[in-house]
This record gives C-alpha cells, structure tokens and sequence, in this order.
C-alpha cells in the first residue's frame, strides 16, 4: 500500500513542499525589504512573513503575513499585498529557481495575537493560583 494512502491519519505537508515554502518566504523577505510600493496600506510597513504553505503540485502558495508590531491592520495589509500579488509574483520568479513561480494569496497571520492571548491567560492562571514567575 501506498504510504500517502495510508489510513493513519492526516498527512502533513511534503519535505518539497516544506522546502519550497521556505525558499518562497526567504525571497518574500528580501523583496519586501527592498521594494516601494504605491499602495498606501504598505508605505512604510515593515511586514512579517511567519509561514509560506504551498500546494502539492507547489503551483500555489498561502502566506501568513503581519505588520510588525503597532504597524497598522494586518487584514489591511494583507489586502494590499493580495493586490500586489502579481507584481510580487514576477520579482519572486527571477529571484528562486523552481519549475514553476506559484501564484501567490496573502492572509492575515493571526498567530501572533493568538499566543499573545494564552500568554495572557496563562498569566492570569498563575495569578490566580498564587505562582509566581521567579519560583
């Protein structure tokens, strides 16, 4: 039987597809780093790129992306690089070297805010319970 088709459970992503996402998200990087861009949601935004899954075939690719902290809105940002997709897509294409550039979709990284709050709660767990950091 077929490893993939194996009843075990669900399959995570591929070692291509984690190392193609990576090479994506570091070249994501470096032309948001560089890049100028006319859309106001993204002048003067650093932006965080967290995670870059791509599909199987790897002919598209999901981008976790956020302002960096106090930016502006990360749904905003988000958008402006969904309309930047395109632009973004031709640099990344002269920049890796895959078979195929993937289309690109930009959407919001929620994890930051996520851990954030479990820190919090965590935090007031401990509060409640009388634990103290230094302990």
């Amino acid at each position: 039987m077929n490893k993939r088709h194996s009843s075990s459970g669900p399959v995570g992503p591929s070692q291509r597809q984690l190392r193609a996402g990576e090479l994506v998200r570091h070249a994501l990087v470096d032309i948001l780093a560089r890049e100028e861009f006319r859309d106001p949601a993204l002048q003067g935004v650093s932006v965080t790129i967290g995670e870059v899954r791509t599909s199987p075939d790897l002919k598209h690719a999901v981008v976790f992306c956020s302002p960096l902290v106090g930016s502006s809105d990360a749904k905003a940002v988000a958008d402006a690089l969904n309309r930047a997709s395109s632009f973004l897509r031709g640099k990344l294409g002269r920049q890796i070297d895959m078979k195929f550039t993937p289309q690109l979709r930009f959407l919001a990284d929620q994890s930051y805010d996520e851990a954030t709050a479990m820190d919090k709660l965590l935090d007031s767990v401990a509060e409640r319970e009388g634990f103290d950091e230094e302990e």
